[in-house]
């Protein structure tokens, strides 16, 4: 008895501290504590939703968010809340925000961070720490955190005292736009999240009030210099890459595409910009285009791999836009480069030259386009056979037509694998602006789900669509739930061969079958069960004539019942993306 008497007196100090702490908050509006000025400091970037997995670090945040009206999308793995973070931020062209408890609520988001750093994606992590006060003594999940965001972010610091926690968020969020996008990473220890302070002490920056316009048009000689070359050329081709989208100059970039009557071909997040069929829209014959085009403008994508280095570009002219100074000329010469928004450079290269477009130029560009036009409707032919195939196991090609003749206008089209991605983009048309996402230059493996779930949360009414390969499909899928549970269901498509079947080819090839099947092969998974363990639909397909029928059923089922739906697709091990079959990925 005397025990229980002992714990209950224990208790009752502490529910009275709890109810003190309300009264006081209550009384005195003036009084504010650290997670509250990170909510008020989120709310002030246009940061509506953060993405997090709980820790006894970080939930004064929480409370904070709710006072603010910020959604607040708790997911299962701190991996997918990442991703997440990075696919809003795509999707909806403002700063994503993903929250994380220290230690490994930390390392489980470097993942997503370092994809985003990659992707040029603006996100701001914020990370737990230990207290302050309990400083290099061994604390609770306590990590160098700062010292290791620092390589994958464009910016990472302490949070030193509650008074600079609105005012840090600000610099943090700056940094993310600064130039490139790219992810900024802010530890706030525990105790500086917890006091409370006066806020008339806190520096609070007002919304609009502290930043410089982003929408640099660039040297006003070299665009003038551009405009001379294209309005001057016969066989002009543009390339839009990452940060077209994602700077939002897509109105800008078609417009010059249709004012000069010049070829364009995308990239990443810039696939979708025009629709298939526009008589400017090029995707099979970029090789050929490169090849023979007298002047090239590669405009917000760096010259990595996806770009062979930028080796297997000869041309006379060679130009190149971006956002980030170091970019421009990295891995090989350039005519000459600007360093601008993509938006603002275009459409002053646009003014530059409008008018002064000859005849005899406009009709030479497009013979050159129809050239270009009769090349692509031989390519496309080439590829039917295997878009069209009715062998078992299903040609992994069959799969991304299929995909591809099921898309909407109002479809974003998400691809999460190896493989997948590569087959996806010989296949896949996506039909608007916004409408393709994928993992980008760091070729992170699950994604999708992350990725899904943000593209539904910021548009309710477009439908979502992610072709995963089996391995992808199995790092994050349990956030499929979470992705229901806050309403954003979507059409979950499995390419499934078992196996990490990218990986593998270059396995055999290099060392036979009989070691080459080594760490890349998986089990076999009927995953249409998965998602009928919370009332879900599923649906496993093994005949290439089932593949429509089974996405009609899907679509139906998603809009009737708010789940989501996995459709998966058993695929022929034994085929492979042609990147894959020459390794370009690794040259």
């Amino acid at each position: 008895m005397a025990e229980a008497t002992t714990a209950t007196k224990t208790a009752k100090p502490a529910a009275s501290t709890a109810e003190d702490t309300l009264k006081r908050k209550s009384a005195d509006p003036n009084i504010i504590s650290g997670g509250h000025l990170v909510a008020k400091a989120l709310k002030a970037e246009g940061v509506d939703t953060i993405f997090t997995l709980c820790g006894g670090h970080i939930i004064d945040i929480y409370d904070g968010c709710l006072d603010e009206g910020i959604r607040i999308v708790d997911v299962r793995h701190e991996q997918t809340a990442a991703h997440a973070a990075d696919g809003y931020a795509r999707q909806t062209g403002r700063l994503g925000c993903v929250v994380t408890t220290a230690g490994p609520g930390c390392t489980n988001a470097i993942t997503g961070i370092a994809t985003a750093f990659r992707s040029e994606s603006p996100v701001l992590h914020i990370g737990g720490q230990s207290a302050l006060t309990q400083w290099r003594m061994g604390g609770l999940q306590d990590l160098p955190h700062v010292d290791i965001m620092r390589p994958i972010t464009k910016f990472a610091s302490t949070v030193m005292s509650t008074e600079r926690v609105a005012d840090m968020i600000a610099m943090a969020a700056r940094e993310c736009f600064a130039g490139a996008y790219g992810p900024s990473y802010l530890e706030i220890p525990r105790d500086v999240l917890d006091r409370e302070v006066d806020i008339a002490k806190a520096v609070l920056p007002k919304p609009g009030k502290y930043r410089a316009s982003t929408k640099s048009a660039g040297d006003p000689n070299d665009v003038e210099k551009l405009a001379d070359i294209l309005v001057n050329s016969e066989r002009p081709a543009i390339l839009f890459g990452q940060q077209v989208w994602a700077a939002r100059g897509h109105q800008e970039a078609i417009a010059l595409l249709r004012g000069l009557d010049i070829p364009g071909y995308f990239n990443g997040a810039s696939r979708g910009l025009l629709p298939p069929g526009d008589p400017h829209h090029f995707d099979r014959t970029r090789s050929l285009a490169f090849g023979k085009a007298d002047v090239i403008v590669i405009v917000g994508t760096p010259f990595d791999f996806r770009m062979g280095y930028g080796k297997r570009i000869s041309v006379p002219t060679l130009v190149q836009i971006d956002l980030d100074y170091r970019t421009v000329g990295k891995n090989r010469d350039v005519s000459f480069g600007i360093v601008g928004d993509p938006g603002a450079v275009l459409k002053a290269v646009l003014q530059a030259a409008s008018g002064r477009l000859k005849n005899d130029k406009r009709q030479a560009r497009r013979q050159w386009m129809k050239q270009l036009s009769e090349a692509e409707d031989v390519a496309t032919e080439k590829l039917m056979p295997m878009f069209k195939s009715e062998q078992t196991p299903i040609h992994p090609y069959r799969v991304a037509y299929e995909i591809n003749e099921f898309l909407t206008d109002d479809t974003i089209y998400i691809g999460d694998g190896g493989d997948v991605v590569t087959i996806s983009a010989q296949a896949v048309r996506p039909r608007g602006p916004g409408n393709w996402m994928d993992p980008g230059a760091l070729g992170s493996l699950g994604v999708g789900t992350g990725f899904a779930m943000a593209a539904k949360l910021a548009h309710p009414k477009k439908e979502v669509l992610c072709y995963y390969g089996d391995g992808a499909f199995g790092m994050t899928a349990f956030d499929m739930e979470t992705a229901d549970r806050f309403g954003a269901p979507y059409i979950a498509v499995i390419g499934n061969n078992s196996a990490m079947n990218q990986i593998r080819y270059g396995q055999i090839a290099k060392y036979g079958e009989q070691r080459g099947n080594v760490g890349n092969k998986l089990g076999d998974m009927n995953f249409s069960v998965f998602p009928q363990m919370w009332g879900g639909y599923g649906e496993e397909v093994r005949e290439a004539s089932k593949i429509a029928p089974a996405l009609r059923q899907a679509r139906e089922q998603v809009a009737k019942s708010g789940k989501s739906a996995v459709i998966n697709i058993w695929v022929d091990p034994n085929e492979y993306a042609p990147g894959t079959k020459n390794q370009t990925m690794y040259k």
